[in-house]
């Protein structure tokens, strides 16, 4: 008997260290800091277009400054930005709890 339990475990431990890990890929996938910035670069390169493809008298609407350029090269940095941060300081994997048969007896 004490051969079943230990083989269903091992597939508990296997099922639980096999969700842990689709729990920090989907924590990495999910995380914030790659929302903003992929939704920044995407928003950034439209704005920038317009801003390309603005005529004069859009232009002059805007006191002559060619604002969509402007307003679309600050989203397209503030983005980069968000991506490169996640990129150097990814998500740290959260750490497994200790067992009782793991714990320091006192």
């Amino acid at each position: 008997m004490s051969d079943s339990n230990s083989y269903s475990d091992k597939n508990v431990q296997d099922e639980v260290s096999e969700l842990e890990t689709k729990s920090v890929t989907a924590a990495r996938l999910f995380d914030i800091r790659r929302i903003i910035g992929g939704l920044f670069v995407v928003y950034g390169v439209i704005v920038t277009i317009a801003g390309l493809v603005a005529s004069d008298d859009e232009i002059d609407k805007a006191q002559g400054v060619n604002i969509n350029l402007w307003t679309g090269l600050g989203m397209l940095v503030l983005g980069l930005f968000f991506l490169a941060w996640l990129k150097m300081r990814p998500t740290a994997p959260p750490t497994p709890p200790i067992s009782a048969e793991e714990a320091p007896e006192k």
